[in-house]
């Protein structure tokens, strides 16, 4: 009833809507309540719309410094390592990233006795996946660390953009016909090689004489 009669009316027990004023006292007060009313309350929704907002605000700084000093402290933690200014080295890899390459290879990427080994955790060592008819078929192992191919994707994907050799390298793949993601998958292959490589022997990463990432 209230739907079909618009702007809700009164409305007389026998179905017949009255109309405006026909039986109903006038006074001062009822005339501000009718003319005030609505705004007020549009106000008041208005300043709980902003508390609302300001709690919101308070919370999304109270995380945002939460998160950094839980950066902070991974960071000051991650310098402690021996091998933290070798990781800090190879471009594509800052703190936050050096530190997940390490907790995920707990703590030691030399204990992988060769790069190969490694690269198999990090599902960067195809397996051949041949059928009767069909050789040299070759897919991404089922089983791999995640967190290491991700590492290692988006440091070869940094690498691809800031660092000269990582881009002659990434730009060659991409002429050989690979698209985006083959070129740095590519390319990440070849770098963990040479972390590997740097991990073994303590020695920093030093720009080549000639573009070999």
């Amino acid at each position: 009833m209230v739907r079909h009669a618009g702007s809700c009316p009164a409305v007389t027990p026998t179905g017949n809507r009255l109309q405006a004023g026909d039986g109903l006292p006038h006074s001062p007060r009822s005339a501000d309540s009718h003319r005030y009313g609505p705004n007020r309350t549009t106000i008041q929704a208005q300043e709980i719309g902003a508390d609302i907002v300001a709690a919101l605000a308070r919370t999304v700084l109270d995380l945002h410094d939460e998160v950094a000093k839980i950066d902070k402290q991974i960071e000051t933690r991650f310098r402690e390592h021996q091998q933290a200014e070798i990781l800090l080295s190879m471009p594509g890899f800052g703190t936050l990233r050096a530190a997940e390459l390490l907790a995920a290879t707990g703590g030691d990427i030399t204990a992988y006795d060769s790069a190969a080994r490694l690269a198999g955790d990090a599902g960067q060592a195809p397996v051949p996946r041949d059928s009767g008819r069909i050789s040299g078929n070759h897919h991404r192992p089922k089983r791999y660390d995640r967190r290491l191919l991700n590492v290692f994707y988006l440091a070869a994907q940094s690498a691809a953009r800031y660092c000269p050799q990582s881009r002659t390298y990434y730009q060659r793949k991409r002429t050989e016909g690979k698209d985006h993601k083959q070129a740095v998958l590519s390319l990440a292959r070849r770098r963990l090689n040479v972390l590997w490589a740097m991990l073994r022997d303590s020695t920093p990463y030093r720009q080549p004489t000639a573009p070999v990432l």
